[in-house]
């Protein structure tokens, strides 16, 4: 049987304003997670997995740290025609951007064009999972449909914060309706108490993707989007199939994290999945190596430990710590260390995400907070222990309490 050929298509291209002020300076998924990974990882790690290599990511807002993470990591072997290729928006087809997710891959048609693939596979790139995708192109291929989408089970009360795919009774595995955060809306057959949430995969037919993202951009009335536009545009031609997610069999995983989804669209779900990483058995398990997440490789020195005099024990528990970080006397409890995070003498760090490059002084207290890149914390200063306070000094607060300080903050010591 001839090799089915695939070219994968990674949608980057969103502002991802929930999460600021992490996404002030960067797009969306370029944002660090898990102390070594961008956004970007998960999903590319996954394409990759699958045995699909040829892959183009297309980008748009704040798109410079994405795309050079992407070209110093996502480095293929040209000499079998394999590549990562970030494409950015190139108002090939006007002058606009890109005016949703279906306009974006119109526009980058020429693309298709170029490789001609007998199969598209379309992902977002800021959700933290494992999926083989070779197993939803083969339920597609086998089902006949133009359009398959993956779906997650979520509690039904939970709806409204998806898109809801709806089943025909008769074929569950056949797209009836798709369906924006809907309020009311029939659960399961199998569970009542659970809908289908789109997770933002997608697995096309070539030629019927073309089609169908031409006759949306003739659409004055479309908003030009994946999900609520292309869909529906299959469901009406009844091509359109759902691939539940729990069946999806992921090599190295168990039945506690094979259906593990997570959209880190706010601030509070992505510090959450960041104390998921700490916990003793965490749901989501990095260290799966039938599967991995590619980082690359930093030129960083490994991590170090210094002082063990009283009161003054470099110590961390409970924790991540990355390459590069060095904790000089100083405590750290249930928090994820980047690479060249550097902890000083007394200082205290609980139930925190510290990303790249951040410096803590003496005597320092932080807690419940995420710091972003290259923040220089001055000696005695404390994070996260007075909301107020740190609304204050112009930090943002999350509804849970959890103290966000931004890129590029200068703190004035206290």
């Amino acid at each position: 049987m001839p090799t089915k050929k695939v070219l994968a298509i990674v949608l980057a291209g969103g502002e991802g304003k929930r999460l600021m002020p992490l996404t002030h300076d960067r797009a969306k998924p370029a944002v660090p997670f898990g102390g070594i990974y961008r956004l970007i990882d998960f999903a590319l790690s996954n394409i990759v997995n699958s045995g699909y290599l040829r892959i183009v990511v297309l980008t748009q807002y704040k798109s410079h740290s994405l795309d050079k993470h992407i070209a110093q990591t996502w480095r293929m072997s040209s000499l079998l025609g394999n590549y990562v290729a970030p494409v950015p928006a190139q108002q090939r087809m006007g002058k606009h951007w890109y005016l949703g997710s279906a306009d974006a891959i119109y526009q980058s048609l020429n693309l298709v064009g170029e490789e001609k693939p007998d199969y598209v596979v379309v992902v977002g790139a800021d959700h933290v999972y494992r999926m083989d995708f070779s197993q939803m192109l083969d339920d597609h291929i086998a089902s006949g449909n133009a359009c398959t989408v993956a779906a997650i089970r979520q509690p039904i009360d939970q709806s409204d914060q998806f898109g809801v795919i709806e089943t025909t009774p008769e074929d569950p595995t056949r797209l009836k309706a798709f369906v924006e955060k809907p309020t009311d809306t029939p659960g399961l057959p199998d569970a009542p108490d659970q809908i289908l949430a789109s997770m933002g995969n997608y697995v096309f037919t070539a030629d019927a993707l073309v089609d169908a993202v031409t006759a949306d951009a003739d659409n004055p009335d479309s908003a030009h989007d994946m999900g609520g536009d292309i869909v529906p545009y299959f469901v009406g031609q009844g091509s359109a199939g759902v691939y539940d997610f729990i069946r999806n069999d992921v090599p190295g995983s168990t039945d506690r994290d094979r259906d593990y989804w997570r959209d880190v669209g706010t601030l509070d779900s992505f510090y959450d999945a960041h104390m998921d990483l700490i916990s003793i058995h965490p749901v989501f398990n990095l260290y799966n190596d039938q599967w991995p997440v590619f980082a690359g490789t930093r030129n960083v020195p490994p991590a170090k430990f210094v002082h063990a005099g009283p009161g003054r024990v470099g110590t961390a528990v409970d924790s991540i710590v990355s390459p590069g970080v060095v904790v000089s006397g100083a405590q750290v409890s249930n928090s994820v260390l980047s690479p060249g995070v550097n902890l000083h003498s007394w200082a205290s760090v609980s139930d925190s995400v510290l990303m790249d490059g951040v410096e803590v002084g003496r005597h320092c207290q932080i807690h419940r907070a995420i710091i972003d890149k290259g923040v220089v914390v001055p000696p005695r200063t404390q994070i996260g222990l007075d909301a107020e306070q740190d609304r204050a000094r112009g930090f943002t607060v999350t509804e849970s309490g959890i103290t966000v300080v931004g890129k590029g903050t200068v703190i004035d010591p206290a």
